[in-house]
């Protein structure tokens, strides 16, 4: 039993690991064909970011494969595989229910962790990305991986949820992580400056988080941020995008003065 519980943890860690290096990968590289240089002299953090990331894949995969087996094995958690178990009303709602609580947790636990110790101790390793990249999306400090590895494990022995919508979560979960952390905006305009943007959080608000330190808190929602009056709007991309040209200015400038000694 124990053999079997280690290898779907090994297992989980290697999905968790290989998803991040696919995903933060493609968007890496639509970054680098979107906004060429944006990410040009940043070799040294993104490779931080991508050995703290791999380290919180395993954080995050050992309680998922522990999870995983008791689902599989001895009927643990609320996940169910017959569609007609539950109403087809109940899918989104359960989607919903998955990433508002999500959301919750984020909030409050990264509240928290910009709290003077808890930013010392853990989170300043996130932030020391700057400006963050793609690779950024899982680069955490042991404990603050730890705050977010419970989250859906924890959730799925409470709230029932197909499995497909499970895997829907995980999906928005990887990829809102990932683009909210890449210094440009990938989705439409209509989508962060609308109506409905007033609700959902993208790269735009979070990247003024980034920027700021002490606003824009939330995950996937504005609605804990509204309601406790830390949401401080969406901004730009101006200071990344000026700071990234300037780099490359000073690297081609060095280039060129070494030309000049060797010539």
């Amino acid at each position: 039993m124990w053999s079997a519980i280690l290898l779907s943890a090994v297992a989980m860690t290697l999905i968790v690991g290989v998803r991040y290096l696919v995903v933060s990968g493609a968007f890496a590289w639509g970054t680098r064909r979107r906004h060429p240089g944006l990410y040009a002299g940043l070799n040294a953090q993104v490779r931080k970011e991508i050995g703290w990331s791999l380290a919180s894949a395993a954080i995050y995969g050992v309680p998922a494969g522990v999870v995983a087996w008791g689902w599989q094995n001895l009927g643990w958690t609320r996940i169910y595989t017959d569609a007609s178990e539950y109403p087809l009303w109940y899918l989104p709602l359960s989607v919903f229910l998955y990433l508002f609580a999500h959301d919750s947790w984020f909030y409050w636990t990264h509240r928290w962790m910009h709290r003077p110790r808890p930013f010392r101790l853990a989170h300043a390793v996130h932030h020391a990305s700057r400006p963050p990249t793609a690779w950024a999306a899982m680069a955490f400090h042991p404990i603050e991986a730890l705050t977010g590895a419970v989250v859906i494990p924890t959730l799925v022995f409470l709230i029932p949820i197909h499995v497909a919508a499970l895997g829907f979560v995980l999906g928005i979960m990887t990829v809102m992580g990932v683009t909210n952390h890449m210094g440009w905006e990938v989705f439409p305009r209509v989508m962060w400056r609308g109506p409905l943007g007033a609700w959902l959080i993208t790269a735009s608000h979070h990247q003024k988080h980034h920027e700021r330190y002490g606003c824009n808190y939330g995950l996937y929602f504005r609605f804990w941020d509204r309601l406790c009056g830390t949401d401080e709007g969406v901004g730009d991309f101006a200071r990344s995008h000026d700071a990234a040209a300037r780099r490359a200015a000073a690297r081609r400038a060095a280039a060129g003065r070494v030309a000049d000694r060797v010539a």
